[in-house]
């Protein structure tokens, strides 16, 4: 079985991420979502409400498993028995960054590729900084991240 795991911080999760995930199902057997549960960002959801969100968003989908993780993401793919990571692309700026983390998980663990999926031109532009801020100012969140987190968002 292929299985692959998709790091990142998801603050929110966004329809982005969410294309990522279903376009990593059709080349792996299995995908891990990965939540940075103490990562160096300040972050708007707790890690539990951010698992439980992705969860949420992406129950259509077989195959998917959600968790939280502390530490070097490359031993913990290893750990799970991972092939791959799954990172998306928006720009040239998301290559460069990536691709240094890429070089750095494979000399750490060499048996362990990462998977690079541009993003869908509809996503290219969405990030989630960027709904935080559409969020903080009372704007319309609905078109970037998932139902059911724009509505966990938005009654609050």
């Amino acid at each position: 079985m292929k299985l692959a795991v998709y790091p990142g911080t998801f603050d929110p999760f966004t329809l982005g991420h969410l294309d990522i995930a279903e376009r990593a199902l059709r080349l792996f057997d299995q995908l891990i979502i990965t939540v940075a549960v103490h990562s160096e960002k300040s972050t708007l959801l707790s890690a539990e409400t951010r698992i439980d969100l992705i969860r949420k968003s992406t129950i259509h989908l077989d195959n998917i498993r959600v968790m939280g993780f502390e530490g070097l993401i490359a031993q913990h793919a290893k750990n799970l028995g991972a092939c791959a990571l799954v990172r998306g692309l928006r720009s040239s700026r998301d290559f460069d960054y990536e691709s240094q983390m890429a070089y750095m998980n494979r000399r750490m663990i060499p048996e362990l590729d990462t998977i690079f999926f541009h993003t869908d031109a509809t996503h290219a532009l969405t990030s989630s900084s960027l709904v935080r801020d559409i969020l903080h100012w009372n704007g319309d969140i609905r078109p970037f991240v998932p139902k059911v987190i724009a509505e966990a968002l938005t009654s609050q």
